[in-house]
Formats: structure tokens, C-alpha cells, sequence
């Protein structure tokens, strides 16, 4: 037992000796921000703006995750309460005008349905975004599905 204790105090002392090298502050940019490097932290950017005008997105791809169209800042989403649930709900979903949460939101891991929406569906932000005004990070190829599908179908009838 204390030859054990003595082998992971020592490579906890060496952990700690190598944590502290130069070695591992890297110098160069970490390919997201301008300027700046992985070992160095800078201001925050801004926060993106509020969305552009409240309207539902074509979706990209199927099962793609609507946007959020409205602005949710402020709003309670936790394990006690979940603020999106007061206009999506099934019960307030109709006279809010809002569309109800899917039914997907329902099942649980075993594909049983429910009467409320199941925990791993509960923390909505988890996968919808409101849309913003934000500038992309990066530039994407990315195509929605119908464009592939087109594009292959013309490769096929040459």
C-alpha cells in the first residue's frame, strides 16, 4: 500500500512539474479567434445580436433542430422550470399559436411515450438556438440535403 502511494505521488508531482513548462503554452493561434493563442485569454466577443425577424427556417437536413425564432434572454430553463414549455407545451401550445413541442420530445430512451416532455428532451437550448445576426466563425461547403439530392440526380442521367 505505501509503495503505491509513493508511485502516484510522484506522478502526481510530475504531472505538476510538466503543467508548469513553457512547453505546453503554445504560441500559435488556435484557428478560431483573430490574433490570441491557445495559452493566452482574451476579451470575449460580443454578444450576437437579437434575431433577424421572427420567422420559421427552412430546416437543412431532416431531424435538424428548428431555430428558436424570438428572443429567450431572461428565460428559466432548469431542472425546476422550463419557461419555453409555458407557450409549447401540449395544454398551452393552441392558444399561445405556437407549435407544440414534437412528439419525439416525449419518449424516452426505450421509445415509450409519455405524458410530459422526458428528461433527456427537457433542457431545450441543448439543441435549439435562436437564430441571431452572428457572423460565421468560418466558411462552410455545407448544402442542404434537397441540393444534394438534386445534384446527384443530375449526375446520374449523364
Amino acid at each position: 500500500m505505501k509503495k503505491l502511494i509513493a508511485v502516484l505521488l510522484m506522478a502526481s508531482l510530475a504531472m505538476v512539474a510538466l503543467a508548469e513548462s513553457p512547453s505546453l503554452s503554445p504560441s500559435a493561434p488556435d484557428g478560431l479567434r483573430d490574433g490570441g493563442t491557445l495559452g493566452e485569454v482574451g476579451a470575449a466577443p460580443p454578444i450576437a445580436g437579437d434575431p433577424r425577424e421572427v420567422k420559421r427556417e427552412v430546416r437543412n437536413y431532416p431531424e435538424q433542430p428548428p431555430v428558436i425564432p424570438h428572443n429567450i434572454r431572461g428565460y428559466q430553463v432548469d431542472k425546476r422550470f422550463n419557461r419555453c414549455l409555458d407557450c409549447h407545451s401540449r395544454q398551452a401550445a393552441p392558444s399561445a399559436g405556437a407549435p407544440m413541442v414534437s412528439v419525439t420530445h416525449f419518449m424516452d430512451r426505450n421509445f415509450q411515450v409519455r405524458a410530459e416532455v422526458t428528461p433527456g428532451r427537457y433542457f431545450c437550448t441543448q439543441c435549439h438556438v435562436p437564430q441571431t445576426d452572428a457572423e460565421a466563425l468560418m466558411d462552410s461547403d455545407f448544402k442542404p440535403i434537397d441540393q444534394v439530392i438534386r445534384e446527384g440526380d443530375r449526375g446520374e442521367s449523364q
